[in-house]
């Protein structure tokens, strides 16, 4: 990663977790704004750890990966990368791609359980395509609006974990909140949320982000081999649900092709929804397009 990227992601590190985590502070939310994080964004990757690959896929085998499978293989791993980047994991569209993918997550639990109808209408109205990464307990919350969002074909539904933690085998937290402890505890995060999304869509989840967004090297090559792909983001849109209406959109319109942008859909009375009614407009009026993350990462 070069050092531009680094300072690019530890700039946006600030307001990633915002919009999950219920309120804060005025000085958090103007570091989020300012892109001052409170937490170190990540460190230094170094090589993957043996056998591993950045393009890995998931085990072909004749059975499902089970826990027990995933402690044996990853339970003495040692990590090297703590933060957004990781090998395998998805930052950016293919560099072909033209298109914009916004998506937006669903975070569930005390402060992030709440629904942004106004921002899925217009992405309706307008026919934009998005993805919606959606945490278990907000499922549990919104049941029967999970329901209709699963079935409109403009949305695809990725996995946003069962607990809303940062993705760690060694309880590295992130903005305060402590992440999994364990490769059996990552397993346990994302296999929950997959098991209860395959069930209600009839098809696996193709996509992972971690609460946070953070994970390191090992928690992602668990990703990979739980059959899912994990992806962070080149664009922080409403810095964690804390953005005002202006910064949503002055920050999403900026967005060039190819970009993956992390908004929020839990949080009504944020400026997440008219920012990006302002913002879709100037896209499309500047020749960009929007796209699900299924039509463009093959």
């Amino acid at each position: 990663m070069t050092p531009s990227r680094r300072a690019v992601l530890a700039a946006m590190a600030g307001g990633a977790l915002a919009g999950c985590a219920g309120p804060r502070s005025a000085a958090d939310r103007s570091a989020s704004v300012t892109g001052s994080p409170s937490t170190s964004a990540a460190i230094r990757p170094s090589t993957s750890a043996p056998g591993s690959s950045p393009s890995a896929t998931a085990p072909s085998t004749s059975r499902a990966v089970t826990r027990a499978d995933i402690v044996a293989r990853y339970g003495h791993a040692v990590p090297h990368t703590w933060g957004f980047d990781a090998p395998a994991v998805v930052h950016a569209l293919p560099a072909a791609e033209r298109a914009i993918a916004l998506t937006f997550d669903a975070c569930g639990g005390p402060g992030g359980s709440g629904y942004d109808r106004a921002l899925i209408d217009f992405l309706r109205r307008r026919e934009v395509p998005a993805t919606l990464f959606i945490n278990s307990r907000w499922i549990d919350a919104n049941p029967a609006v999970f329901r209709r969002l699963a079935a409109e074909p403009l949305f695809e539904i990725a996995n946003h974990g069962t607990r809303h933690r940062p993705l760690s085998v060694t309880g590295r937290s992130a903005y305060g909140i402590p992440g999994t402890r364990s490769a059996a505890e990552v397993y346990d995060e994302i296999s929950g949320n997959q098991t209860k999304l395959t069930r209600l869509l009839g098809t696996p989840p193709r996509f992972f982000r971690s609460g946070t967004a953070y994970c390191d090297d090992v928690a992602a090559r668990i990703v990979t081999a739980l059959g899912e792909r994990f992806v962070s983001f080149s664009v922080n849109g409403d810095g964690g649900a804390t953005f005002t209406p202006e910064q949503v959109r002055s920050t999403v319109a900026a967005a060039p092709g190819g970009s993956i942008v992390i908004c929020h859909m839990n949080h009504p009375r944020g400026g997440t929804a008219r920012g990006i009614t302002a913002a879709v407009p100037q896209l499309l009026a500047t020749g960009h397009s929007f796209t699900r993350l299924s039509d463009a990462l093959h």
